[in-house]
């Protein structure tokens, strides 16, 4: 599943709607561009002086992305081998048409899956059928699933009469206002003493004194019933009919599509964005690394394989050696999921990346746990190859990314995923703005944007210091994160106070600026 970025009015479950005047909405802003806890990427641009760019690209194995974005169109990955639009494997690497990166859920005829199971549901499926996997705890399987759908029917209950009242005040508003009222404008319009519109406008003002729209809600209740209809729904098998392969043969790379930006690119959009927008354009947001109008140095290769719902380790470990095949230095994972059945498949293309150095960053995911071995939690895919937990196993170009928020009282996100040895550093991925499909932005939370954060300084750094490899830039970024050690921090997933230190192996956030002054020191 795609590490999520999580949506405001998930909190409206625990605030009442008398409290609605009491919590004005945070700001969206481009903070994580700013000094620390930001990155300080205008800094490290004026380290950086009259030093050239070279052009190299990153991989995002993501939902999709909107390649006609306008703040991003230009920093697009073309494939030089591929003529667009012929029906013909050009190059020869085994995918026709495959000009802007691939598809892997989506069938010859061009049609997409959009949703998915979870890996929960699957085995789940498998144990009852008695097919599964050697090993397999199927009553602790049945446990998992059942505990799941329990917690999104109960929120469906509760956020019942929110979005009868919220989307009822919509539809009013509307019919009233047909000229006027645009969904945003609710608090403008002229109740002229009409008790139902003002009672419609503190109710859509409730939503904004929350940090969140209706399209904020419309996508909560969307993945409240995504997730009971498909997510954890054994039953549901969409993808036979539309890819048609067979997801249990890892050797198997002859599927998929040319579509890389699919039914719903909204992800991937923001992890790209954050990545590579164009700065200084005066459209949607800067990115971080080095591409300005009309000279476009990082480009985005799209790797559509992020459904909604848990990815297939088949499509995972494919998507890894083709983005490796096709020239990428850098691979954002902003995607985690709880089961891997077919690791080593996964592994074995780990492997493969790193042994070509390759820098492969990943998102730690959003459930506020402890991802020791001893919490027994997973966010698959993971550095370590095989059950082992030491560094001999591990891929050494690999870096697991927390997400951090601009308050330095509560500098780890509430919703990280944290790990004393598992996660490398922190990230800003708290309130974050990034690019949205159709040309607009978005705001949102998650380790899905503080991995591409990360992943845009290391695009910095690779960009103006080539002779750096994969595992130098590694070091650079975990050698530069500004250093908040030991200070005390709310721990995320509500757990008593704790040094920042304790939550990273760095206890630090990255840092840009810092990193471009390590790296003039490291390549001299």
């Amino acid at each position: 599943m795609r590490t999520r970025l999580l949506l405001t009015a998930a909190a409206l479950l625990a605030a009442p709607l008398a409290q609605a005047q009491d919590m004005p909405a945070t700001p969206a802003t481009d903070w994580h561009l700013g000094t620390a806890p930001g990155v300080d990427a205008a800094q490290a641009y004026s380290l950086l002086g009259d030093r050239t760019p070279t052009p190299l690209v990153v991989a995002v194995i993501d939902s999709g992305v909107d390649i006609t974005h306008p703040d991003l169109a230009p920093a697009l990955w073309t494939n030089p081998g591929e003529t667009a639009g012929n029906g013909v494997d050009d190059d020869g690497n085994g995918f026709v048409d495959d000009v802007h990166g691939w598809g892997w859920l989506g069938g010859a005829d061009g049609r997409n899956i959009k949703d998915e199971t979870l890996e929960v549901a699957r085995l789940s499926k498998l144990c009852t059928d008695g097919a599964a996997p050697a090993g397999t705890n199927c009553t602790a399987i049945e446990a998992d699933l059942a505990e799941r759908r329990s917690t999104y029917e109960q929120q469906r209950r509760q956020m019942a009469p929110i979005f009868s009242q919220m989307f009822g005040a919509d539809s009013l508003l509307k019919a009233r206002f047909p000229a006027a009222y645009d969904g945003t404008n609710a608090a403008a319009l002229d109740a002229s003493g009409d008790r139902d519109v003002a009672q419609a406008q503190a109710m859509i003002g409730f939503l904004a004194a929350n940090g969140a729209s209706l399209s904020d809600l419309r996508a909560f209740r969307d993945q409240i019933d995504s997730q009971l209809d498909y997510g954890l729904n054994p039953d549901y098998a969409g993808r036979a009919e539309i890819v048609g392969d067979d997801p249990t043969d890892t050797a198997d790379h002859a599927y998929g599509n040319n579509d890389v930006a699919g039914p719903d690119p909204g992800h991937g959009t923001g992890v790209a964005g954050l990545i590579a927008a164009v700065r200084g354009n005066g459209i949607g947001i800067d990115g971080i690394a080095p591409n300005t109008p009309g000279n476009t140095v990082v480009r985005i290769m799209s790797i559509r394989t992020v459904p909604n719902g848990d990815e297939r380790d088949k499509d995972v470990a494919n998507a890894i050696r083709y983005a490796v095949d096709n020239g990428a230095r850098i691979i954002n994972m902003s995607f985690g999921k709880s089961f891997s059945p077919q690791k080593d498949a996964v592994d074995a293309a780990v492997r493969y990346a790193t042994e070509r150095g390759v820098l492969l960053v990943h998102a730690s995911g959003n459930d506020g746990e402890n991802l020791e071995v001893a919490a027994g939690h997973h966010n698959y895919p993971t550095a370590y190859y095989g059950d082992a937990t030491n560094d001999a196993t591990r891929s050494s170009t690999w870096l697991e990314i927390g997400a951090s928020s601009a308050d330095v009282a509560g500098l780890a996100a509430p919703f990280s995923n944290y790990g004393q040895t598992r996660v490398d550093l922190f990230a800003p991925g708290a309130r974050v703005m990034s690019l949205a499909p159709g040309g607009g932005v978005q705001t949102a939370d998650g380790t899905s944007f503080a991995a591409p954060v990360t992943a845009g300084v290391a695009a910095l750094v690779m960009a103006y210091f080539p002779d750096l490899s994969a595992e130098q830039v590694r070091q650079i970024l975990l050698d530069s994160a500004t250093r908040y050690a030991d200070d005390e921090v709310a721990t995320p997933g509500g757990e008593l106070p704790a040094r920042f230190g304790t939550l990273s192996v760095t206890g630090g956030v990255v840092n840009a600026a810092a990193a471009v002054r390590l790296a003039l020191e490291r390549s001299r």
